[in-house]
């Protein structure tokens, strides 16, 4: 079975963590900074931890309207993404979410959770991994 492309991102960085980025569409511009460091600009954790937030709250509203449930307006979700250096393993990440759903019961909160966490994309990321490539662009 082969899957349908629905959307493909384009971003342009130079610079690495003291640089910038910029998407093909202009909707993304910012400047990038190290964490800690205070200069302007985000950093790669707070991007990833913007990134699965909300593509986790997009697999929570499909869940939800599946089950037939209304989600407060409320519905809130917490990201922390940390960046870690290992002795063995150098640097890395461990991420996690908070959920909140006030006034849902908690039985029925944590299903819609589970489920969404089973259907997000940036979940199953986190926890199988990505198809990926990195591929050097020869100048011509």
């Amino acid at each position: 079975m082969t899957a349908k492309t629905l959307y493909t991102a384009h971003v342009h960085t130079v610079g690495g963590r003291e640089g910038a980025a910029k998407s093909s569409d202009g909707q993304l511009d910012i400047k990038l900074s190290t964490p800690g460091s205070n200069r302007p600009g985000t950093n790669p954790e707070q991007l990833f931890a913007a990134g699965w937030s909300a593509c986790f709250e997009g697999a929570l509203a499909g869940v939800a309207k599946t089950m037939g449930v209304k989600l407060p307006p409320e519905t809130a979700i917490d990201a922390e993404v940390d960046l870690h250096l290992g002795e063995a393993e150098g640097y890395f990440l461990t991420a996690r979410l908070n959920v909140s759903l006030p006034g849902i019961d908690e039985d029925l909160a944590r299903t819609l959770v589970d489920q969404a966490h089973a259907t997000c994309p940036y979940s199953k990321m986190a926890q199988g991994g990505i198809k990926a490539s990195v591929a050097l662009a020869v100048n011509a």
